[in-house]
Parts: C-alpha cells; structure tokens; sequence
C-alpha cells in the first residue's frame, strides 16, 4: 500500500497487555502510559482499571492533553476477578454488571469513547440460557452507557474451548448475537482480533466476513495453538516471531486486506486497530512494542 496507514487507520496499542504489571490498575501504571503517550506512532491506547485516585487524576491529564483516541478494556475486571457476565446465578450475573458498570463510569472519568468487554465460560447443556443471560446483561450494559453520555460499547470476541472459553465465540453464534443487541442499542458492536481467529479454528475470512457489519473494533496480535506442551500455548498474546506462533507478517497482511475490502479500514471515518502484544517471560514491553510496530510496518507495504 503506497498512502499511508494513518489514512485508513488509528494505530493504537493495548495498555494493559503490553505491561502487564499493571492490568490489575497497580504497579507503574502512569510511567507506561506515559511511555505510549509520547510515542507518536500510537493514536489510540486502551487502557483499563487505576486504582488509586491519584494516579488515575494524572494519567487523565496525560490523556487530555495527548490528542489520542482513548478506549477503555473491561476485559481485566471480569478475567482477573472471576466474574461471568452470563452466569446462570443472577447473583453472580448482577456482581458482573456491577464491576463493569462501574468500568464505564471510570472510562468516562478517564475521556474514554469506547468501552468494551468479553463473554463468559459456559456448559455446552445450559448454552442458550447462557445466551440470553449474555444478551440481557449487554442490553443492560449498553443503556447505562448511553444513560452517562455517547460511549460505545463492544464485546471482544474470544475462543470457546481452548483457553478463555467464552460463549462468543465463533462466527456463527457473534453474529446472532450482534444482530440482537443491534435491535435495541445501535452503539454496540464486536470487537475482532486476529490473536484469537486460530484460537477460535476459523480462518481470517470465516470469522470476519459474516460479522462484517458488526465490527466496531479490531486488534492485532499472535497466538500459539498447536500444542497444550508448547510455550506461550492459548491466549497468551506473544510477540510476532514467537517460536511456533500462528500470526507474522504474512498473516498481519492478510488481515488487513479483508478489514480493507470489508470496509472497516477506509479514509472517511480511520477506525482504530490496536497492538494486542504481551511480553513472554522476561521478555522486555519495550522490545516487544517496536517488534509490533515494525511488522505492522513490513505488512502495510505489502497490503
């Protein structure tokens, strides 16, 4: 692709994964944010949960003044706490729509203009109540947000049975459900991300192409999933050139040729497509970010 990317596209990064040490809202949250702030090669960051009042009041400020797009993960205050936004216990289904409710109004507090989220685990004899349990607790979710202000909102779509094993989910069952939730909340839409497409046994085009009009938001990042023995095995996020990953730049630039010819990338209105990048072991974040930037730059020449 002889234009630039930044005509098609925000380039943006996922916080919380690429420093992991502080997914849980702790650790050096506000000196990596301010890593990616003065990166110029990022217009959108993802951040998630902040603690501390303090340090949350800082990294606002950063963000006011950064000119980035920001957007908010609620993905950590369901996955690090255990919660299920489809439990079949309407006890436990309340608990999780009160952690995210309250992930809006902090995505709020923070300038945040899109908030997104996943599925939960489910039994394969109970599924569709899971599935109504899932669409009740969005339609939920997606009127508190339109309640505070014009937030979007996306659920991100996992794997099923290899590590997360949420109900969404394959192509099939997210599109059911996005035409569902679209019936009542057009803010809402999916979240895709080629991490989890091998995770989910799908090729790029069988779990992009029947979502095509649903998707709202997109990351980019690798996965090994050949074997349960093999290091970074699941939903681990590793760096591109991982020992046995699935996705590098040949994948990177097939990706974006469907996001392209679906539409999602164009120069009207650049949607954003963020790094999903984890250090593996002592792997250093800041080594592991530029490895990301330069096979995003490698696939875009080749697009």
């Amino acid at each position: 692709m002889n234009e630039p990317m930044r005509k098609f596209m925000k380039v943006g990064i996922v916080h919380f994964m690429a420093y992991p040490t502080t997914i849980k809202g702790e650790g050096p949250v506000v000196e990596t944010i301010r890593k990616i702030v003065l990166d110029d090669y990022f217009s959108a960051i993802e951040i998630t949960t902040i603690k501390n009042d303090e340090e949350r009041n800082s990294v606002k400020k950063m963000l006011e003044s950064s000119h980035m797009t920001v957007t908010y993960g609620g993905q950590p205050r369901l996955l690090t706490t255990g919660l299920n936004i489809n439990d079949l216990n309407e006890e436990g289904r309340q608990k999780a729509l009160a952690n995210l409710k309250a992930g809006i109004d902090e995505a709020y507090e923070l300038g945040a203009v899109g908030f997104a989220f996943l599925s939960g685990k489910y039994e394969e004899a109970t599924k569709e109540q899971a599935f109504e349990a899932l669409v009740k607790s969005t339609n939920e979710i997606c009127a508190y947000a339109k309640s505070k202000g014009n937030m979007k909102i996306a659920l991100e779509v996992f794997d099923y049975d290899v590590d997360k094993r949420s109900l969404v989910g394959p192509a099939d069952i997210a599109l059911r459900y996005a035409k569902e939730v679209r019936k009542e909340h057009a803010h809402f839409g999916l979240m895709v991300d080629l991490s989890h497409i091998p995770l989910i046994h799908e090729t790029i085009e069988e779990s992009l192409l029947p979502v095509k009009d649903y998707i709202t938001h997109a990351h980019i990042g690798n996965c090994v999933v050949k074997s349960p023995e093999m290091p970074a095995y699941g939903d681990v996020h590793p760096r591109f050139g991982f020992p046995n990953g699935e996705n590098d730049v040949d994948e990177v630039v097939h990706y974006l040729r469907v996001l392209l010819e679906i539409g999602y990338l164009n120069d009207k209105e650049p949607p954003i497509v963020s790094f999903e990048i984890k250090p593996f072991g002592d792997e250093d974040p800041d080594i592991v970010i530029a490895n990301a930037k330069r096979t995003l730059n490698e696939a875009w020449a080749r697009v």
